[in-house]
């Protein structure tokens, strides 16, 4: 799909294997959401810009690559986008943290909000949202049009699992935000969740009904 990133690794996928079995324990589900991430971010910031920096090593002055532009901004859209943020933050601890509060109203499957945090200056930083699954997208919809009100241009979603309906109405919604995952599914079921998928991210994260 266009605009979409299927991140392939061995290692990612097999540990997304495991997070799927449902005799996994809430604290494995846990580290491996944390592990996972950590790859995906890899991923997600593979086409960051560089520049070069004059730096002496042990054995002679030269030329280094380093990063360029402000630290990044990592958007978790709460509250099963934190599991994401803790692995992503072990490789980029400087990033700042947006946070997003969503809940999905599971009458109508739309997303309401009910907290907003950032940074000030997201103008000026590479925002990746950050959350677990990509089902029905209503709540990534809203989360990058909240961040695109306050003033975020550039901006990635970072997801474990999409389905194709919910990759479609997001990249409908905002063609211009790629989107990297680790796996697209085959659908949603009737009450919007993501099949085969794994449950509910935040539940079984945090052990919860």
């Amino acid at each position: 799909m266009q605009g979409v990133t299927v991140v392939d690794h061995p290692l990612v996928q097999h540990k997304l294997t495991i997070m799927r079995d449902k005799a996994t324990s809430t604290a494995s589900f846990r580290r491996l959401l944390r592990e996972i991430s950590l790859l995906l971010c890899y991923e997600v910031t593979r086409e960051l810009e560089l520049t070069t920096r004059e730096i002496e090593t042990p054995m002679q002055p030269m030329t280094a690559p380093t990063l360029e532009g402000k630290k990044l901004v990592f958007a978790s859209v709460l509250r099963a986008g934190n599991g994401l943020l803790d692995g992503m933050l072990d490789l980029v601890p400087a990033a700042r943290v947006a946070h997003v509060g969503l809940y999905r109203d599971h009458e109508t499957l739309e997303a309401v909000e009910y907290f907003f945090k950032a940074p000030s200056d997201l103008a000026d930083r590479l925002v990746i949202v950050v959350d677990p699954m990509l089902a029905t997208a209503n709540s990534a919809i809203m989360a990058v049009d909240k961040l695109k009100e306050r003033g975020a241009t550039n901006l990635r979603f970072l997801c474990l699992l999409a389905a194709p309906e919910g990759i479609a109405r997001f990249t409908k919604a905002h063609p211009d935000v790629p989107v990297v995952t680790a796996s697209i599914d085959e659908k949603l079921n009737e009450k919007g969740y993501i099949v085969p998928g794994l449950g509910d991210a935040g539940d079984r994260m945090y052990g919860t009904k």
